[in-house]
């Protein structure tokens, strides 16, 4: 009754449907129907019984027993009482919140408690975190950017890093030096979540790192406490960090250049992030931090946790290539099957370096690629083909006469077909095999005689010539031909008589000739 008094009054159904909050299709549905077919239909409706309308008994006790049981719980346990029931998940949630509203049953929802504690003492700790944005360019188009940030947890004094690329644990041990030196100091904490380009594996407190930030942490005398896993609360310090780079540094800002963003990032964080007063604290984070950075340990001017680790070994593909972060990079030609394993380093300039032996000499080193799939080649690593073509195109030559012109005609169809002049030769064998050498030779000449520079243009050539061969036999053989009889020779001279056209148009008129 209600949409078709709106109807009446000249609302559209897009604005009966929000104004009743239900469906467009609704609104059509119920509009085609006269008030007759809508009582009838209602009639129908009322007297319809739920599908699981025969359960609803079981399904209440359980709602009262376990106020904090889910419909998806629900749908398990029907599945596995009634195993005969079929029906749809999303049949039994709507039929579950019917339930909790007749019933006045509220889902009670399990809440965590939290308790305050006091800011560690100055220097004592920094947490660690990663974030990414998408932003856009100065020339219309989207990139996604990736961010590493950290805290000092007593000051909330900042320090962020951006990068065009995922991070890799290299990246992420230079960004712990570029921290510690704008930090002027390390904490003597340092608070991360298990991500998996610093921790490898946690059991029960047991924690294994990757290789090269386990060196770090030996190198620098670190100390790290690693979060548990979903538990983004046990450092929120940092998640706040995260979310404020996110909404006021990057959010509408656009991307020109990587290092122009990260300079425009350190300004933002000498006037906003680490300038503003904080909401917390009530205090400039910028000014705690002249005072605990005092309490940081100092940082050494130099670490050998950047020479690289000489024992990790790859195994040789039979392409001659080894995979490292998801890239193929080349060994020279023949490594496989002369051994089955290499050894690789990763030098601070970013280059992959690959030896046979542990300490042995180096036998390929290629600038590292960070995307994905790629395969990076040394040219010196690829088989020289050309040494193989040579002998094959001096074996064709020797069997022409003029061995020089060969040569010439067949440089010209490498440089024609570089890239199929295998093809081009064996096309040309094949066809010298079929011909004497006055044939081949003759194509040959004829080839160089109008510029023909392929396999098939010589198969032309040597038709042609069988051609012109048999014609030139035919002609001479004309003059020596003697009839089958042995009729006077003036005979085969004789002509018929032909007579004039008028004639035969006088004969069609009816004249007599």
């Amino acid at each position: 009754m209600n949409i078709q008094q709106l109807h009446n009054q000249g609302f559209n159904n897009s604005q009966i449907a929000t104004k009743l909050g239900i469906s467009r299709t609704t609104v059509y549905e119920y509009l085609r129907k006269s008030p007759e077919e809508m009582a009838v239909w209602l009639a129908s409706s009322k007297l319809r019984r739920k599908k699981l309308g025969s359960y609803e008994e079981h399904i209440v006790s359980w709602l009262k027993e376990h106020p904090d049981l889910s419909a998806a719980q629900v749908y398990d346990w029907l599945q596995e009482r009634y195993p005969s029931l079929k029906v749809g998940e999303s049949t039994t949630r709507s039929y579950v919140r019917e339930l909790r509203e007749k019933y006045h049953i509220p889902k009670v929802k399990e809440h965590r408690h939290y308790q305050a504690i006091p800011d560690p003492p100055m220097g004592q700790q920094a947490q660690v975190d990663f974030g990414q944005t998408k932003q856009k360019t100065s020339r219309g188009k989207e990139i996604k950017l990736y961010f590493i940030s950290f805290v000092l947890s007593h000051s909330r004094y900042k320090y962020a890093e951006w990068l065009d690329r995922p991070f890799t644990t290299r990246d992420v041990i230079r960004a712990h030096e570029s921290a510690f030196q704008h930090f002027e100091g390390i904490p003597y904490e340092l608070v991360y979540d298990q991500d998996a380009l610093l921790v490898v594996n946690e059991n029960a407190g047991d924690i294994i790192l990757t290789n090269e930030f386990q060196s770090y942490r030996e190198e620098r005398k670190l100390n790290i406490h690693l979060c548990r896993k979903a538990d983004p609360e046990s450092k929120g310090k940092i998640e706040n960090v995260v979310g404020f780079v996110k909404k006021n540094f990057a959010k509408n800002r656009v991307f020109h250049r990587l290092d122009h963003w990260n300079e425009q990032c350190l300004s933002w964080l000498k006037r906003t992030g680490n300038g503003k007063v904080h909401n917390t604290t009530k205090k400039r984070p910028a000014e705690v931090f002249t005072l605990e950075k005092q309490h940081l340990r100092p940082v050494s001017s130099s670490i050998k946790m950047l020479k690289p680790d000489s024992s990790i070994s790859r195994t040789v593909r039979k392409d001659n290539t080894i995979l490292y972060e998801s890239n193929r990079y080349s060994v020279p030609l023949g490594t496989y099957g002369k051994t089955n394993q290499v050894y690789i380093e990763v030098t601070v300039d970013e280059h992959l370096v690959i030896r046979e032996q542990m300490d042995g000499p180096i036998i390929a080193e290629h600038s590292i690629d960070y995307r994905k799939g790629v395969l990076v080649q040394d040219r010196q690593h690829t088989r020289d083909r050309t040494k193989g073509i040579d002998a094959y195109i001096h074996s064709i030559a020797e069997q022409f006469e003029d061995v020089n012109l060969a040569h010439r005609f067949l440089e010209e169809v490498r440089r024609t077909y570089p890239r199929y002049i295998r093809d081009q030769l064996q096309m040309i064998s094949k066809t010298m095999k079929s011909i004497d050498t006055m044939t081949m030779d003759l194509a040959l000449k004829e080839c160089m005689k109008r510029k023909l520079w392929s396999a098939s243009e010589f198969h032309d050539a040597v038709e042609y010539v069988k051609r012109q061969r048999q014609v030139n036999i035919a002609l001479s053989s004309k003059h020596d031909m003697k009839p089958l009889n042995q009729w006077d020779q003036s005979l085969m001279e004789i002509k018929p008589r032909t007579r004039d056209v008028k004639e035969y148009i006088a004969i069609l008129k009816g004249e007599s000739i």
